[in-house]
C-alpha cells in the first residue's frame, strides 16, 4: 500500500476493530497514517505499508446515512482529489450531495455482503470454523438430551431418566427420594442445568442444611459449571451497609442455609420480594409438619414454595417419618391436589391393588395368569378400559403389548408423577463390601485416661494419649505395616478430626516415607483439589489420602478399593457416608473396609454393634438413624461404663430384631409401582445412547483446538487425556469465556474428569464451548472469505459465490426452535454465469482445494468484481428463498406432530391421574401455539459468503 493511498477526508474501516465504526483519515506523514474514529472517540496511528484497514466505498444503489441523521439512496458517485462525493435522494425525494466526510461514523458492517464489499475479508480457516460452529450448535440443540449431557457425572440410567422427565416439564414440582448413594444431588443438578441452559429458568434458589452448604457449592461448580453465591447473614448485612436494598437480587443463582430461612423472617421476606424460577430444598425430611403446629422451617418453605413456580424437594426417607410427614411434603408441591390427609390415606390404600396387579403381570407366568384368571382380566379392564385384557392376549407380540399395558398403569399411579424413588434393589452395579477388622492391644495409659473422659474423646484415642500419640498409638504402627504390604494399592483413610488427619499424614510421609496427601476442612478449596488430584493420578500418585470427616462428603474416590477407618463415628449415617466414597456404581473391585481397633474398647463396642447389630458395614442400613436413636442409651452406657457381655448380647439381639422389623416394615411399604415408574429401562437406555451419540469427543477436541488457535489461547498437551489452557497477550478478546485468568487443565474424557475433579470437563455444554458458539455466531467472525480454487471443468477466471443461509426466528430461547429444523444451514453455490452448482461443488471441494489469498489482493478482486459478485449474490438469495417455505413446512409438521402428541398424552393423563396440573396442560398448548407461530414467521437470512476464483 503506497503512501498516496491515504488522503485526509477519506473513510476507512478497521479490519481488527470494526466496532470502532467509520474512521476518518486526518494525517499521512513519515510513513504513518492517523485515523480518527469519531463514533468511538478513538484515534489510531498505523504504518502506511501494513495498516489493518479497508477503504469504504459505497456503490450506486446503496443506502447511506449522514452525520445529520439523513437516509440517502445513492444515484451517482464521483471522485475528487481521491475523496468520494455521493449524489442521491432522501426519503422525501430531495436531491442531496454528501461528501464522504459527512457520512455517519457509527455505522458498522455486520451483514456478510456489507463486510465483503467494505473489504473486510476473513481467513479461510475462520470461515470453515464458522460453518462448523453453525452445524455443531444445531446438532447439540436438536438432541433429546440437550442440557443433560455436559455434566461431570457417570452415565447412570436412573439419574438421566428422572432428570429428562422432570427437566422437560413446565415448572416441575417433584420430590426426589432415591435411596442414599443413588445421586439425588446429581439428579437435581442435571435438572437445574438443563432448565438454565435451555432458558426455561434463569434464577434458582437452593436451601440446604448448614453443614452441606459448601458441599453443594462445590458440587454445582465442579459437576455442572454453575457458580452459585452463598447468601449468609454476614454477607447480606455487608451488602446492605454498602447500599444494596435486597441482597438476594444481587445474584441469579443463590445458596442459603435452612437455619437462615427458619430463624430470620426478614430474610424470607426479602426472598419473597425476588422473582425466582426454581427452588430446591435438600434434606426435606427436616420440614416437620402437623396440622396443629408446623415447624418454622416448614412455614417459611411453604411461603416460598407458593411464590416460586418450580420446586424440587430432596430426601432419602420419604415415608420413614410417617405418612403424615410424607403428605406434608407432597402438600408443598401441590396444595390443591394434596389438601386432605384423610383423603390421601384412602388414595394410598387404593394404589396397593394397582401394585399387586402389576406384580402379577410381571411374573414369569404373567400372560398365562391373565389368560386363565377372569378376575385378573376384569381388574385390568377396570383400569385400562373394557377389552384391554382381550386385546393384550390377542396381540402377536404379547411381551411388547404387556409392556405397553404396564406403562399405561404406571401413568395412572397417583404420586408417580410428583415422586421419584429408586432403590438399591432396582439399581444394579454396586460392589460387594468386605469388612476387615484389625484387633490391636490397648495401650495401658489409655485405660486409665479413659476413666474421666467424654464420649467424644474416648472415641478418639489420640486425644487421650497426649502430644506423643503418634509414637505410642498401635493404630499408627499397624498403618505403617499395612501400607508397606500394599504399596501398589490406593487407600482412603478417614478420621474424625482435621488435626488428627494432618498430624498422621505428616508422620507417615516424613517419618515413614509413604507417598501420601491430606484433605481436611482447614485447607483451601484449591489445596483440597490438588490433594485429591495427587491421589487420583494414574502415574505419580499418593498411595494414601488421609481425610478428616469432610472426606466422607460429596467426593468420589471409587478408583480406590481400600477404605481405612482410623476411628468410628457414633452416627450410622456418617458411617454410610464414609463407605459411600468407594461404594459407588462403577467401582470395579470389592470394597475392603479396614477398621483397626483396640480390643475391649469403645471402638470395639461400635464395631460389633454396627456389624452384628445392624449389619451396616456389609449393606446399606436405611434404618440406621432410627436404630441409633432407639438404642443410644444402651450403646452410650457400654462405651462409658465398660463392656458387660450379657448387656452387650442383649443389645445385639434387640438391635437385630428391631432392624429386622424396620426393614420388614420398609419392604412391606415399598411402592414397587413407584420404583418402576421412576426408571423405565427402555427409555433410560435410549437417553444414554443419545448422550453417547452426541458426545463426539474427537470432533469436540478438534473444534476447540481450532477455536483456541483463532482466539489466541495457548494450549499444551498434558498427558494422553488432558490439556493445559492459558490466556495470552495475543488473545483477540479481553477474556475468553469460561477460561480462568490463571488458566486451567481440561480433559475431553468423561472417565478422566470423574477421577480428576481439579480438571475441567470439556463437553459441548462446557461454558468455554457454549461461549465459543456465542462469540462466533453472535458476531461477524468468519462470515466472509476469498480463495482461489483449481477446478478443471470450469474456465479460469470464473467466480464462484458460496452463500450460507440460516433459518432465522426471533423467538424466546426457551422454545428451542432448532430441534424442529432438519438442517442447520442452506447452502447455495452460483457461478458468474448464474449457473446453480450447489449439488455439484460440495463444501469438501472448496475446503480441500481452496487456497488462501492475501488480504489486499482479495480486496482488489472484490472491488474490481463488485458489480458481478452483487448480481450473483442476488441470484443466490433467489435460489435460497425457493427452499424457505419447504423448510418452514417441514419444521411446522415436525413440531405439530411432536407437540400434539405431548398435548394429547397429557390431556389423557389429566383424566386418570390427579397429579397432572391443568396449568401444565394449558402451558403446553400455549407453548405449541407459540412455536408454530414463530416457525411460520421464520425467514432465511444470509449468514456467510465465500468467494472462490477459479485459477489455472
Amino acid at each position: 500500500m503506497s503512501v498516496t493511498d491515504f488522503i485526509p477526508g477519506q473513510r476507512w474501516i478497521s479490519n481488527t476493530e470494526p466496532e470502532l465504526g467509520l474512521g476518518l483519515v486526518v494525517s499521512n506523514a513519515d510513513r504513518r497514517v492517523t485515523i480518527q474514529f469519531p463514533a468511538a472517540e478513538e484515534e489510531r496511528t498505523y504504518a502506511t505499508n501494513n495498516a489493518p484497514v479497508s477503504r469504504v466505498e459505497y456503490p450506486v444503489g446503496d443506502t447511506i446515512h449522514t452525520r445529520h441523521g439523513q437516509r440517502v439512496i445513492i444515484t451517482e458517485r464521483i471522485e475528487k482529489n481521491s475523496c468520494l462525493i455521493y449524489f442521491g435522494q432522501d426519503e422525501e425525494g430531495n436531491e442531496l450531495i454528501v461528501p464522504e466526510l459527512d457520512l455517519e461514523s457509527s455505522v458498522q458492517f455486520s451483514r456478510p455482503q456489507d463486510r465483503l464489499f467494505a473489504g473486510q475479508v476473513d481467513k479461510l480457516s475462520q470461515f470453515r470454523l464458522r460453518i462448523d460452529t453453525l452445524n455443531y450448535h444445531h446438532e447439540q440443540q436438536s438432541a433429546d438430551t440437550y442440557g443433560l449431557s455436559g455434566a461431570r457425572v457417570q452415565l447412570l440410567p436412573h439419574q438421566f431418566y428422572i432428570a429428562h422427565d422432570i427437566a422437560n416439564r413446565y415448572a416441575p414440582r417433584v420430590l426426589l427420594a432415591d435411596e442414599v448413594g443413588l445421586g439425588k444431588t446429581i439428579e437435581a443438578g442435571l435438572v437445574i442445568h438443563q432448565q438454565l441452559i435451555t432458558g426455561r429458568a434463569s434464577r434458582v434458589l437452593i436451601t440446604v442444611p448448614d453443614s452441606l452448604i459448601y458441599q453443594w457449592l462445590v458440587e454445582m461448580l465442579r459437576r455442572f459449571n454453575l457458580q452459585f453465591s452463598i447468601m449468609d447473614e454476614l454477607r447480606c448485612t455487608a451488602m446492605e451497609l454498602s447500599g444494596t436494598d435486597n441482597p438476594f437480587d444481587s445474584a441469579q443463582l443463590v445458596l442459603c442455609t435452612q437455619s437462615m430461612i427458619a430463624n430470620n423472617p426478614e430474610r424470607v421476606s426479602q426472598m419473597l420480594d425476588c422473582q425466582w424460577d426454581m427452588m430446591i430444598v435438600d434434606e426435606a425430611h427436616h420440614l416437620i409438619w402437623n396440622e396443629e403446629e408446623p415447624s418454622k422451617l416448614y412455614q417459611a418453605v411453604e411461603q416460598l414454595a407458593s411464590n416460586i413456580p418450580s420446586l424440587l424437594l430432596l430426601t432419602a426417607t420419604p415415608e420413614q417419618l410417617g405418612l403424615e410427614s410424607h403428605f406434608a411434603r407432597l402438600r408443598l408441591l401441590d396444595p390443591d391436589r394434596y389438601n386432605s390427609l384423610d383423603k390421601f390415606r384412602d388414595e394410598q390404600s387404593q394404589y396397593e391393588t394397582v401394585n399387586e396387579l402389576v406384580q402379577q403381570l410381571l411374573a414369569e407366568d404373567g400372560i398365562n395368569n391373565l389368560a386363565t384368571q377372569p378376575s385378573l382380566q376384569a381388574q385390568l379392564d377396570d383400569y385400562l378400559g373394557k377389552g384391554a385384557s382381550e386385546k393384550l392376549l390377542n396381540e402377536a407380540d404379547q411381551q411388547a403389548a404387556l409392556e405397553l399395558c404396564i406403562n399405561h398403569l404406571l401413568d395412572r399411579h397417583g404420586t408417580g408423577r410428583v415422586l421419584f424413588r429408586n432403590t438399591r434393589d432396582t439399581v444394579t452395579g454396586f460392589p460387594t463390601r468386605i469388612l476387615v477388622p484389625h484387633p490391636l492391644e490397648m495401650p495401658a495409659q489409655l485405660e486409665s485416661a479413659a476413666a474421666d473422659a467424654s464420649i467424644e474423646d474416648i472415641l478418639r484415642p489420640e486425644k487421650l494419649l497426649g502430644d506423643f500419640w503418634l509414637d505410642e498409638d498401635p493404630r499408627v504402627a499397624w498403618l505403617d505395616e499395612w501400607l508397606k504390604a500394599h504399596r501398589l494399592e490406593k487407600a482412603l483413610l478417614i478420621c474424625s478430626n482435621a488435626d488428627t488427619a494432618q498430624a498422621l499424614e505428616e508422620y507417615i510421609r516424613l517419618r515413614k516415607g509413604v507417598r501420601s496427601a491430606v484433605f481436611h476442612e482447614k485447607m483451601t478449596l484449591i489445596n483440597r483439589d490438588r490433594a485429591a488430584a495427587y491421589f487420583a493420578d494414574d502415574e505419580d500418585y499418593a498411595q494414601v489420602l488421609v481425610c478428616s470427616e469432610i472426606g466422607s462428603e460429596g467426593r468420589n474416590f471409587q478408583f480406590a478399593q481400600h477404605l481405612i477407618m482410623f476411628d468410628l463415628p457414633l452416627n450410622p449415617d456418617l458411617l454410610e457416608q464414609r463407605i459411600g466414597r468407594l461404594d459407588r456404581i462403577g467401582q470395579k473391585h470389592d470394597v475392603q473396609i479396614h477398621v483397626p481397633f483396640y480390643e475391649n474398647s469403645a471402638q470395639a463396642v461400635l464395631l460389633r454393634w454396627f456389624d452384628e447389630g445392624i449389619n451396616a458395614f456389609r449393606h446399606t442400613c436405611p434404618a440406621g438413624r432410627e436404630l441409633f436413636q432407639q438404642f443410644e442409651d444402651m450403646i452410650t452406657s457400654l462405651i462409658m461404663d465398660g463392656v458387660d457381655e450379657d448387656a452387650f448380647e442383649e443389645l445385639i439381639n434387640a438391635s437385630q430384631k428391631a432392624a429386622g422389623d424396620i426393614m420388614t416394615r420398609l419392604q412391606a411399604g415399598r411402592d414397587r409401582l413407584l420404583e418402576m415408574s421412576s426408571c423405565r429401562p427402555a427409555k433410560a437406555e435410549q437417553l444414554l445412547e443419545s448422550v453417547e451419540l452426541h458426545e463426539k469427543r474427537m470432533q469436540l477436541r478438534d473444534f476447540m483446538e481450532r477455536v483456541f488457535d483463532q482466539f489466541g489461547v495457548d494450549q499444551q498437551s498434558d498427558g494422553a487425556h488432558s490439556v493445559i489452557l492459558q490466556p495470552t497477550d495475543q488473545m483477540t478478546e479481553h477474556r475468553f469465556p469460561g477460561l480462568p485468568d490463571d488458566g486451567c487443565k481440561a480433559t475431553y474424557s468423561r472417565e478422566q474428569a470423574l477421577s480428576r475433579e481439579d480438571i475441567q470437563f470439556m463437553s459441548w455444554e462446557n461454558p468455554m464451548v457454549t461461549g465459543s458458539f456465542e462469540m462466533i455466531m453472535g458476531s461477524d467472525f468468519g462470515n466472509t472469505t476469498v480463495c482461489t480454487v483449481k477446478l478443471p471443468p470450469l474456465q479460469p477466471g470464473t467466480i464462484l459465490v458460496e452463500a450460507i443461509f440460516v433459518l432465522y426466528c426471533a423467538a424466546p430461547k426457551a422454545l428451542n426452535l432448532q430441534r424442529f429444523q432438519n438442517q442447520a444451514t442452506v447452502r447455495v453455490v452460483i457461478d458468474s454465469n448464474n449457473n446453480d452448482l450447489s449439488q455439484i461443488i460440495t463444501p469438501d471441494h472448496l475446503n480441500k482445494l481452496g487456497e488462501r489469498v492475501k488480504r489486499h489482493v482479495a480486496q482488489n478482486m472484490i472491488r474490481l468484481g463488485r458489480e458481478q459478485i452483487a448480481g450473483v449474490l442476488q441470484k443466490a438469495e433467489t435460489e435460497a428463498l425457493k427452499q424457505q417455505q419447504p423448510l418452514i413446512d417441514q419444521a411446522v409438521t415436525k413440531a405439530s406432530s411432536m407437540l400434539d402428541e405431548e398435548v394429547e398424552r397429557l390431556e389423557a393423563l389429566l383424566e386418570v391421574n390427579p397429579s397432572i396440573r391443568e396449568e401444565e396442560v394449558a402451558h403446553l398448548k400455549a407453548k405449541r401455539d407459540q412455536i408454530l407461530t414463530h416457525l411460520q414467521d421464520a425467514q432465511l437470512r444470509m449468514d456467510a459468503i465465500r468467494i472462490a476464483v477459479v485459477r489455472e
